[in-house]
């Protein structure tokens, strides 16, 4: 999905909201994850979509690409 996190996705769509130590709001997975391995996880061990093509049209904006046509292949992926 391109949500930066899962705090406003519908629990109907997605399941419950797990909200970390941190505030991170991520999906009911991450949670599952933290309580089965025993770990304090933090919003920084979730990654979105929407975070990486936040990241990137960042980049574009501060003219990190020089000019060039921001696409998925190279841009994200390397």
């Amino acid at each position: 999905y391109l949500n930066s996190d899962a705090g406003t996705m519908s629990p109907f769509e997605h399941g419950e909201v797990f909200v970390l130590d941190d505030g991170g709001e991520v999906d009911l997975d991450l949670g599952n994850y933290e309580r089965f391995l025993d770990l304090n996880l933090a919003r920084d061990n979730n990654l979105t979509t929407g975070k990486i093509y936040s990241k990137v049209l960042e980049a574009e904006r501060r003219g990190d690409y020089l000019g060039k046509t921001v696409q998925v292949i190279p841009h994200i992926t390397d």
